[in-house]
């Protein structure tokens, strides 16, 4: 269908609930969402389109039909859209990836020898199923250290098939298992064990322990001190397990904190599990940067919980979910028991907000290596200054001079975010007697420019960005530069605040973008015209310094360049040369203008 095919089905949609189901030519879902009014929804995306997202138009692009399923209420349509985006896992829905899983571990008690196994599902076999848990690798650790806690065989044997067929292995004689393939013991006391293990993943290790404890007792009275002593190790064992919280969080957490954050190329979906108000566990999902934080966390919330197929009783968010209700509403029809969404303004839950916002952070910037976070930084800035693509080349310019002497300029080069020294350039303002930054600035852009009209060596490539040392008068003869030599490249000045940072930019015309807000950003630019301003007064130091040095030694008679050059190469310094006796100027010029030279610096023994 064209756009005007797909905007005319559009606008006669009803004003009706639904679920909209975007495809492109090869008939792929590419986006499934859902609405309160299907014809209000869907006849946003083509209209306005200059207001859409880099995404929304990359999407609306890839659009060639789409279809719509009426809903009879706004619960059954985040119903339907949930079902559909977790069997389409479309390309442009934000998705939380699912290929870790949420493994379960089974114990199915009614067998004669049970097994701790760890399986995908639930099943309605009578089996006990615990989880579920983050990830089939701390499935596994469970299941070990559950075994080594309670000594339970970790071997590949199979009860009662293999008991007393072989010796026990070397398991048995590290004290890390019972013997249990041995005829010596029995399928009860196996299962008791077993029991101990199911109170271990329940969570129940007060219970557990308090049973060992009247074993051990017990041993001890009846004077069976080495089973007393088994039973005490196997005690503390339980007690450490105890401490560190082996359960896990998604069936004991009474409340989940959900953190969100990106970096300029990482986004980061934290959820942090609290039992009692003991932080139990964190999941964490890594995706790319997302254009809106709300949108991406109401995706996730809902994908999140309904893959697990549990949820705590409370969850905290950081803001608003548009359909939190409804959400709140399907979780109890899905699991039987009411959740919770609460979003803190105070107190202490607020700080466990912001405590899974730190660590969504850390771990987005944990997993941008520094080429995507320059990068990411450079999309950013694009797109705050309405570039068409990222800047690749950005040059800033500095001025620098004390009362009006040695003025001089820099041009710095950045290239893809990185500074490109060996195009760094100095100039020496020309035929100026007085400070005048803007006349200096148009003294050095002009040259700079001409150098490129001229593809001159070192100056023939054009900057995506010009960034200049002032304000909007700064910014404005850059302009009128550009102007006379009809290019065209985007110009801001670096606004500073009081403690000298880069505070914002700003156009030719005086309009403002901030960067205070934006870390990264922010970062860049300052580094920019930090490096812009050293650059610059580094060079002028330099002239001022070589000035300085060389004026002493002017007007003394038999003294020109060659030999001022001689004198500071052999003694350094102006210091040197004024404490130098007679003797030593003389190894190194002629005897008249050595005297000459230690007359200036010592006058006073002429008119003794």
């Amino acid at each position: 269908m064209t756009f005007a095919e797909l905007k005319d089905k559009a606008l006669r949609l009803p004003f009706a609930p639904g679920v909209y189901v975007m495809r492109d030519s090869a008939n792929q879902v590419i986006y499934v969402g859902k609405a309160k009014k299907l014809k209000n929804r869907v006849s946003q995306y083509f209209q306005d389109t200059a207001a859409h997202t880099p995404k929304t138009k990359m999407m609306v692009s890839k659009i060639d039909h789409f279809d719509v399923i009426v809903a009879a209420s706004e619960f059954e349509a985040l119903v339907l859209e949930c079902s559909l985006i977790k069997r389409h896992m479309p390309k442009y829905n934000i998705l939380l990836k699912d290929d870790k899983g949420y493994p379960y571990l089974r114990l199915d008690m009614k067998e004669e020898y049970p097994k701790i196994t760890l399986v995908s599902k639930l099943a309605q076999d009578g089996a006990d199923y615990f989880g579920p848990y983050g990830s089939r690798g701390v499935s596994q650790n469970v299941i070990d250290t559950v075994q080594r806690t309670l000594k339970l065989p970790t071997c590949g044997k199979q009860f009662p098939r293999d008991l007393g067929k072989a010796r026990p292995c070397l398991n048995y004689h590290m004290n890390q298992c019972r013997g249990w393939c041995q005829l010596s013991r029995s399928p009860q006391e196996y299962r008791q064990r077993m029991g101990q293990a199911k109170k271990l993943l329940s969570g129940d290790y007060k219970g557990l322990a308090g049973q060992l404890r009247e074993e051990m007792l017990a041993a001890s009275d009846n004077l069976e001190f080495e089973l007393a002593a088994e039973l005490r190790d196997r005690l503390n064992a339980v007690e450490a397990l105890g401490q560190k919280q082996l359960v896990t969080a998604g069936s004991m957490a009474d409340t989940d904190v959900i953190g969100f954050a990106q970096t300029a190329a990482k986004a980061c979906f934290v959820v942090l599990h609290f039992s009692g108000g003991n932080l139990l566990d964190k999941d964490y999902q890594v995706l790319g940067v997302q254009e809106s934080q709300e949108a991406a966390i109401s995706s996730l919330v809902k994908q999140y919980y309904l893959g697990r197929g549990l949820a705590p009783k409370i969850i905290l968010l950081p803001e608003e979910m548009e359909d939190g209700a409804l959400f709140e509403e399907l979780l109890l029809q899905n699991f039987g028991k009411k959740t919770h969404l609460r979003v803190p303004q105070r107190g202490d839950n607020a700080k466990l907000v912001e405590l899974a916002k730190k660590n969504a952070l850390e771990e987005a910037e944990r997993v941008t290596s520094l080429d995507e976070r320059i990068s990411g930084t450079l999309t950013l800035l694009g797109k705050m200054l309405s570039l068409p693509q990222p800047p690749g080349r950005m040059e800033s310019f500095d001025i620098s001079n004390i009362s009006g002497t040695d003025i001089v300029a820099s041009m710095v080069v950045f290239q893809d975010g990185k500074p490109s020294k060996r195009d760094y350039k100095r100039f020496q303002v020309e035929g100026l007697q007085n400070q005048d930054d803007y006349l200096s600035m148009r003294q050095v852009l002009t040259r700079r420019f001409v150098h490129y009209c001229q593809q001159d060596a070192g100056f023939a490539e054009k900057p995506d960005l010009l960034l200049i040392d002032g304000g909007v008068a700064h910014a404005n003869v850059a302009r009128e530069v550009l102007e006379e030599m009809n290019l065209s490249i985007p110009i801001y000045g670096m606004v500073k605040d009081n403690r000298h940072r880069t505070r914002a930019l700003v156009t030719p015309e005086g309009e403002e973008i901030s960067i205070s807000t934006q870390p990264t950003v922010f970062a860049l630019i300052g580094r920019m015209q930090e490096e812009t301003h050293r650059f610059a007064i580094t060079y002028h130091r330099q002239l001022r310094s070589k000035r300085l040095r060389y004026s002493e030694l002017d007007g003394i008679e038999g003294i020109g360049p060659k030999r001022k050059e001689q004198l500071l190469k052999k003694f350094k310094s102006l210091t040197a040369i004024r404490a130098a006796s007679r003797e030593e100027l003389g190894r190194l010029l002629p005897a008249s203008a050595a005297e000459a030279v230690y007359r200036h610096f010592h006058p006073e023994e002429e008119t003794s």
